[in-house]
């Protein structure tokens, strides 16, 4: 190890020496978004080896039964990989991202490289309904994150490295370099500057080619469009987007129910495994079209043309057959879809949410088609075009991101003949779904805890701030039985204005405010008569340390005090904050990432 710090010292020196740091960052844009791809080639790989392996041969009219075991048995496996290999949580990918960046500094650990891409190709390769869009965006995220660590850079340019691999990831899954770029900017909030568009499109665009290069120019998705958008469709397409935001509540809130119940259960893994691989079995078996991330099936609903074409999705379903079953069926694969998710993640898999946003996107964009057309208001719609625009409107209403949904559909479809209705669309969506959640379904967690950092600089600032940091810890505190005599020697060797009274066991009493004893601490002959828990007062105010850095800014601003005490949870006493020093911090941080 000591060996290798040295060697990555070295070619850190050479590289200072001879680069500009904005020559160094293009280079490592380039260089991440080469191992992005070949993560991402190498993740849909194991993917289709397992299931290929693993399902090739079932018989496509009648269910089977082994949809009851594989699930049980993937999670399982990975369960047993995070405990006894990783040893660390390397769940819930995006969201991980998103908390180094708020809260360490954007220092992601060094197996978040591989580890992610081997659980989630056995989670979704044995039928986990997960997807591996947020896995591979930590890998990405980890590789930027390593590569800038390893070269010894600041904390400003490892949050862009960070955002490059994220970008790459995205770009390479999908092919789709603008999709890439939206996204880190939208869901993991890295500012736009003209210092970080460069490096992120480098990226970018570096995945998708290498991406092209190794598996060909095939979408991910295939859609002709055979049906032009038109203006009389507008109204449809409006109501199209309220219906992707219900559809988005429904998955962001029955999501968070449904794993706050298996996150009660950490301390039984065993209890998670049969709760989680059951449930998921069950449904599995009984709509088949929930196995893995489920693109077959879209792929069968954009380009379906009637009953016959699209009741393929019922394959290996007790479905199989019913042409009047379909819209029946649809309907229930989009209910369940949220409940396979969370019980894959909860049981112990590896997956994220984007999969399965498209997933029920899609299938909620056909059922509104089917359903308006059968209704017949006079304009008929296009099953294929709102299949793809019901995509666009959930991953924009999930993820709070309507620039991701449009391009990134726009740009997996080939459907960019239809941004005016993806457009529409995704702002609907958003803007409805904000009205009742302010955060993404991967900001939601870090916004309740006062770690997610925002677009709004003063917010991203005092985010980021460490309160440790700015916490003085050396102080000389008095007992509240001590004499006014001995208290003046203290004050004496003090240079605070403040002294802080404990009891033996180190819990805050109070405090002694130098400017408010100065009429008695000269007169000799008090320092018997007084004690200090005689002309102790109050604190104005008491932080704890686990308080977020906005209600630290508003306690000094309310109370207009100088100092205030941080003390932990059982009120013991850990130091002072200075209002100087931590407005002092506030500024630097400021400054610094204001500048580009």
């Amino acid at each position: 190890m000591k060996g290798d710090k040295e060697h990555t010292d070295k070619i850190a020196l050479w590289l200072s020496e001879h680069l500009s740091e904005r020559h160094l960052t293009i280079l490592l844009a380039f260089a991440i978004g080469v191992l992005a791809s070949v993560a991402t080639i190498v993740l849909h790989f194991l993917i289709r080896q397992i299931q290929q392996l693993l399902t090739d041969g079932f018989y496509e009219k009648s269910y089977n039964w082994l949809y009851l075991v594989f699930p049980i048995v993937g999670i399982y496996i990975t369960s047993l990989f995070v405990r006894y290999v990783v040893k660390d949580n390397i769940s819930h990918g995006i969201t991980r991202v998103l908390y180094a960046i708020s809260t360490k500094r954007s220092r992601l650990k060094r197996h978040n490289c591989w580890t992610s891409v081997v659980a989630s190709a056995i989670t979704i390769g044995f039928g986990g309904s997960v997807g591996a869009e947020a896995p591979i965006v930590l890998t990405g995220s980890a590789i930027g994150s390593n590569l800038g660590q390893r070269l010894n850079l600041d904390n400003k340019t490892l949050m862009l490295l960070v955002g490059c691999g994220a970008a790459a990831a995205i770009a390479g899954i999908f092919k789709a370099p603008i999709a890439g770029l939206v996204f880190t900017l939208e869901v993991l909030m890295v500012d736009l500057t003209m210092a970080s568009l460069m490096p992120i499109l480098i990226s970018s665009v570096t995945a998708t080619c290498f991406t092209y290069l190794f598996l060909g120019e095939k979408s991910l998705f295939n859609f002709t469009l055979s049906d032009a958008w038109r203006i009389d469709t507008i109204p449809a397409d409006i109501l199209l987007g309220v219906s992707c935001a219900v559809i988005s509540l429904y998955f962001i809130r029955m999501m968070n129910f449904t794993e706050g119940i298996y996150s009660r259960m950490k301390d039984k893994p065993y209890a998670k495994l049969a709760l989680g691989g059951i449930t998921l079995s069950l449904l599995i078996f009984l709509f088949p079209s929930l196995y893995g991330e489920g693109y077959n099936s879209i792929n069968i609903l954009l380009n379906g043309k009637n009953i016959s074409d699209w009741q393929s999705i019922m394959n290996n379903s007790m479905f199989y057959g019913s042409e009047k079953m379909l819209i029946v069926y649809i309907a229930l694969v989009l209910l369940t879809k949220v409940f396979a998710t969370s019980a894959t993640n909860g049981g112990g898999g590896v997956g994220g949410t984007f999969a399965p946003s498209l997933f029920i996107g899609a299938y909620g964009g056909f059922l509104f088609a089917r359903l308006w057309n059968t209704a017949g208001f006079g304009v008929s719609v296009s099953e294929s075009n709102f299949t793809m625009l019901g995509m666009a409107g959930v991953i924009a209403g999930v993820m709070h991101a309507p620039l991701t949904g449009i391009f990134l559909i726009a740009e997996i479809t080939g459907g960019y003949d239809l941004f005016m209705p993806l457009i529409i669309v995704s702002i609907v969506s958003v803007m409805a779904t904000g009205i009742f959640e302010h955060h993404s379904i991967y900001a939601t967690r870090l916004a309740r805890q006062g770690r997610l950092v925002t677009h709004h600089t003063d917010s991203a600032v005092l985010t980021l701030m460490n309160l440790n940091s700015v916490i003085e810890k050396q102080y000389n505190a008095v007992g509240e039985d001590m004499p006014l005599g001995k208290l003046v020697k203290t004050i004496s060797r003090s240079d605070s204005g403040f002294i802080p009274v404990t009891d033996t066991g180190g819990t805050l009493l109070g405090e002694v405010d130098i400017t408010k004893i100065r009429h008695i601490m000269f007169r000799t002959e008090l320092y018997q008569r007084f004690t200090v828990s005689q002309v102790m007062t109050p604190p104005p105010a008491v932080l704890t340390e686990n308080d977020p850095m906005q209600d630290v800014m508003r306690a000094f601003e309310e109370t207009n005090a100088i100092y205030l005490p941080v003390t932990d949870m059982e009120k013991h006493l850990i130091g002072y904050i200075s209002r100087v020093r931590l407005f002092d911090t506030y500024r630097k941080m400021v400054a610094d990432m204001s500048s580009e």
